[in-house]
């Protein structure tokens, strides 16, 4: 079992920078792939950002060159560093985990937080 707590949403105006943090508890966090996901509200569960080695990482279209995702073993925490914001970029942000390879289909994750909200003003 894996348990995972975001942190790190916010308000913030388009061109500002977010820091989302995503604390795993529980199982061997090392071996596990992670991801953060986004859902606006009338709208799927979207995928964003993937991670399962240091630089086995992968990105939606939608961010690419604007998010960086991480993890720090140590702290069995995975970041979501959000740089130039647009409004678009407005959900509720979600990280999940999974065993295995990092996937973009969001049923394929076992494991999910909560949410954080990002709201993010034109």
């Amino acid at each position: 079992q894996v348990q995972l707590v975001e942190s790190g949403g916010g308000l913030v105006q388009a061109g500002g920078s977010l820091r989302l943090s995503c604390a795993a508890s529980g199982r061997t966090f090392s071996s596990y792939a992670m991801a953060w996901f986004r859902q606006a509200p009338g709208k799927e569960r979207d995928f964003v950002a993937s991670i399962r080695w240091g630089d086995d990482t992968n990105y939606a279209n939608s961010v690419k060159g604007r998010f960086t995702i991480s993890r720090d073993t140590a702290k069995n925490t995975v970041y979501l560093q959000m740089n130039s914001l647009k409004p678009e970029d407005t959900a509720v942000y979600y990280c999940a985990s999974r065993r295995g390879t990092t996937v973009t289909a969001p049923a394929l994750y076992d494991y999910w937080g909560r949410g954080t909200q990002v709201t993010v003003s034109s």
